[in-house]
Formats: C-alpha cells, structure tokens, sequence
C-alpha cells in the first residue's frame, strides 16, 4: 500500500510540474507577430470589438510566460502602431486615432494584468508613446475624451 501512495503522489506531482497535461498553449499567437500594421488594420474597428486576423484580440497578444524574442517583437509592433496613433491623435484630436489608441492601451493592459507584470514595463512604454506631446503641452480634452473611450472599450473587450 505504501508503494501505491508513493507512485500517486510521483503521478501527481509530474502531472502539476507538467501543467496537468491539459495546458493551453502559452506561445503568442502569429497574429501578433505580424508587425504594426496588423494592429493598425484592426484597430480600425475600434471601439467595437477588435481582432487581429479576426480571431486573436490584443490581449491574447501578451501571453502568460512569454518568450523574450516573441515580447520584443510584439512590444516592437505595439509600440510602432502607438507611435504612429499618437502622431495622428494630436494632428486629429478627438478623432479615430484617438480612440484607436486608447483601445491599444487598454487591451493590452487587460492583458498585462494576466501576466504577473511580466509585462509592465511594455505597458509603461505603451503610456508614454500614447501621451507624447511635443514641448509636454498639455493634449486637448477632446483627446483625452476620445481616448478614454477606447481605452475603456479596450479594457473590457481587447
């Protein structure tokens, strides 16, 4: 009887070491690595629900112990088509862009909170491209308005 213990408790303790055997897949998903351009194409529907290649939300993009190559290259695009959003935002105030950025920023907060900060400093980089404003001039509220819907919408659904 002891030897039965001792090979359930082995069984048990291989199965939690191996993730119970039934694990999802924590790589990123291609969709994400598809550059800044993919986020942009898809943030066009924001603040409705955004995809990336109609089935990967920008949340699913950070992924739980992700590989170090695969959040370089995320954080790359990320923070490419922030950049850029940004760029447009200020030009457009209260406009798409602003709140295409917000969405960016809250989807990938919602997902962050699901790492384990494994991502907070991509998020800190994400708010400082998003809130960039040449000579620190204060954005306009129609900016912050706009971004804030998006950000909310992000937050909830991204």
């Amino acid at each position: 009887m002891p030897a039965r213990i001792a090979i359930a408790i082995a069984c048990l303790a291989a199965l939690v070491a191996f993730g119970c055997g039934g694990r999802e897949d924590e790589s990123t998903p291609v969709a994400c690595l598809e550059g800044a351009d993919a986020y942009l194409a898809a943030l066009a529907e924001a603040p409705s629900e955004v995809e990336l290649d109609d089935e990967v939300t920008i949340s699913d993009c950070l992924a739980e112990n992700q590989d170090g190559g695969e959040l370089a290259t995320v954080g790359e695009a990320m923070v490419g088509a922030t950049t850029e959003l940004n760029a447009e935002a200020r030009a457009e105030p209260g406009g798409a862009a602003s709140v295409q950025l917000g969405y960016l920023l809250g989807a990938a907060q919602r997902g962050a909170d699901r790492t384990e900060g494994i991502h907070a400093d991509l998020v800190r980089r994400l708010v400082v491209a998003a809130r960039f404003a040449p000579g620190r001039e204060p954005l306009p509220q129609s900016f912050l308005d706009a971004f804030r819907e998006g950000f909310d919408a992000g937050r909830e659904q991204g």
